[in-house]
């Protein structure tokens, strides 16, 4: 055996290293068959008194796929042509017609967004220039740049776009504290996340969703506002019977019958105010009215008529609280309806800073810090309206809007009336992330349940002793001795297998599985090659030892470039595929590596060692 001594220590060394990346993830899933025999009042006692090692051995562990723990798998798109509006220096009715056809046609044709929006403007006006839309000296976009000029700044910022609002993503992600996410581009304007272990969808969406636009606005006038409500109700009355005082109300009396408002009930010869229906309004300070979760969509329908924002104080436009404020009847939320001015007076750039802190009665509330420019703001914005009320905006819901006491010169603010820390934090990740480039919307999502995972973990392991089983015996049927060493060169093959991954950081997934159970197939082939070729090789006369030497030798180069050809095609895979193919791929490259050296090396020494040291008679059939 000196002639393999070097052989020999490669392999007790691969083994070695094999063993050190696999033992955590076999740690790991001991203990985790031990904590799910364990009672639930044990289980927490014994997760907090090890919660370090647990963590640990997660973090080494092989990570498993979204298919195999559970999670989420959500496809983002960016909003092309709310990007496309954000850029324009000028919009008008044209601008905003043009944009909406634009639209149209990229959702029902084949063409980009920009494209179509240039090609519409140009249709109807061959004479016109995108510049009078679009001017940014910074970039050399002028009045006088060419429409192609314009479309070529436009391209550039839209794929700008998406390369940083996958960073955003990943950057979010990463604070959330998922393990092994994959954060990847999808086309021209689409990310895919998926998300292993996530269990909490909602806070997902929001997370991912979220624009991160950090705006402070004052607050409409209430006068102005309670005058604009009377005059709103008033057009949605169905006769010209006088709706009275406005009675005040608050959170605690937002259940009042709102036919009780007007003062008698509705009757088929008096039908009921349409708006009143779906919205109790409030006859006191910046709150316009208070709306049922499901019926915002028909109050923002019935406030968004042209006729009724023309009754609106000049400049004001109606936010919704982003928490609710009570319950219904019916025990639907209630949102409150806010007055804010729509003009902003700061935004969340001029932010360094944001923590979780807890107020004197431990409700969770975000603390944030502003840079110096943005403090000298902040001390002029809170001066000027001592009394009055200020909203924080955060991607056009309002979380809160207290009223400003005094001057703050410090340049400290706060978002307050938050329901959950983890809301909270939520709030400090996105803001500390920074804000999308542009909005994007979830156009796909699939949310895989963690029983479905453990069911996906049993058919891929019974798939691949199976598969393993089937192939060994027909080794050991068809090749006898040979086919032995060539079924302890496969566990090992599996084992190399899983430790690459294991070193690699690599997620194991269904793809990943089948890769395996398709390496399982074609380990043996190599060996199969030179089993036969010492077949042959014995047919001749030649002694077995003689027949060995030249079927190993022989059968390389035919074993070499079929592999070497399959090793390509999963590099290709990995290259242009996305999620399951490269996950295929993955385990399709390292099984190939490890079963050469299985084929070729570790059943080499075997051969030597039974013929050579033993003096054996080894038989391939």
């Amino acid at each position: 055996m000196k002639r393999n001594g070097f052989k020999i220590g490669i392999t007790l060394a691969l083994l070695l290293l094999c063993g050190y990346y696999l033992y955590p993830t076999v740690r790991y899933a001991l203990l985790q068959r031990k904590l799910n025999r364990m009672p639930e009042a044990e289980r927490a006692a014994f997760i907090e008194a090890n919660y370090g090692t647990i963590q640990e051995l997660r973090e080494k562990a092989l990570k498993l796929g979204l298919d195999l723990q559970g999670g989420m798998h959500v496809t983002l798109e960016v909003r092309l042509d709310a990007l496309i509006r954000e850029l324009a220096t000028d919009v008008d009715e044209t601008f905003e017609e043009v944009l909406a056809a634009a639209r149209e046609r990229a959702r029902t044709g084949d063409v980009s967004l920009i494209d179509a929006f240039v090609e519409e403007f140009e249709r109807r006006d061959p004479n016109a220039r995108l510049s009078r839309y679009f001017r940014n000296p910074d970039v050399g976009i002028t009045r006088r740049s060419s429409n192609e000029e314009v479309a070529a700044y436009l391209r550039k910022q839209a794929k700008e776009a998406v390369n940083r609002a996958i960073e955003i993503i990943r950057d979010r992600v990463d604070r959330y504290g998922v393990t092994e996410p994959s954060i990847q581009k999808q086309g021209a304007h689409r990310i895919v996340v998926e998300l292993p272990g996530v269990d909490d969808p909602e806070r997902v969406r929001r997370l991912l969703r979220g624009t991160a636009r950090l705006e402070f606005r004052l607050m409409a006038d209430p006068q102005l506002l309670q005058a604009a409500l009377q005059d709103i109700i008033a057009y949605y009355e169905p006769d010209t019977t006088d709706t009275g005082s406005i009675a005040t109300t608050d959170t605690a009396s937002a259940d009042t019958s709102l036919a009780a408002l007007l003062g008698e009930q509705p009757t088929p010869e008096r039908p009921r105010n349409p708006l009143l229906a779906v919205m109790q309004p409030v006859g006191q300070g910046v709150v316009f009215g208070v709306v049922a979760g499901p019926d915002t969509a028909t109050v923002n329908r019935l406030l968004k008529n042209p006729e009724v924002q023309a009754l609106l104080p000049s400049g004001i436009e109606l936010l919704y609280t982003a928490n609710p404020v009570g319950t219904d009847e019916r025990g639907r939320p209630l949102y409150y309806l806010l007055g804010v001015r729509k003009e902003v007076e700061l935004t969340g750039e001029v932010i360094t800073d944001a923590r979780v802190e807890f107020d004197e009665l431990n409700r969770p509330q975000v603390s944030m810090t502003m840079n110096s420019e943005g403090a000298r703001i902040w001390a002029r914005l809170t001066g000027a309206n001592v009394g009055k009320h200020i909203a924080i905006v955060l991607d056009n819901v309002v979380y809160s809007y207290p009223v400003v006491n005094e001057r703050i010169p410090s340049g400290r603010s706060s978002i307050t009336g938050l329901d959950s820390r983890e809301e909270a934090q939520d709030i400090v990740t996105v803001l500390k992330s920074g804000a999308l480039p542009a909005p994007v919307d979830i156009v796909e999502e699939r949310t895989v349940g963690p029983s479905l995972g453990e069911a996906s973990i049993r058919a891929g392991l019974r798939s691949v002793l199976t598969g393993l089983l089937l192939v060994a015996l027909f080794m050991i049927f068809y090749y006898r001795t040979g086919g032995m060493i060539a079924d302890l060169a496969l566990v090992l093959n599996i084992i190399f297998i899983l430790g690459i991954l294991a070193a690699f950081k690599a997620t194991l997934t269904l793809p990943g599985i089948a890769g395996i159970v398709l390496t399982i197939g074609m380990a043996v082939d190599a060996n199969v090659l030179i089993f036969e070729r010492i077949r042959e090789e014995q047919a001749t006369g030649k002694t077995l030892r003689a027949a060995i030497d030249l079927g190993y030798s022989k059968s390389f180069s035919a074993i070499f470039d079929a592999n070497i050809t399959t090793f390509f095609t999963g590099a290709i895979l990995y290259s242009f595929g996305v999620g399951p193919i490269q996950s295929f791929a993955v385990t399709l490259m390292a099984g190939i590596v490890s079963s050469l050296f299985s084929a070729i090396v570790i059943t080499r020494i075997i051969f030597d060692y039974l013929v050579l040291e033993r003096k054996l008679m080894v038989s391939v059939g």
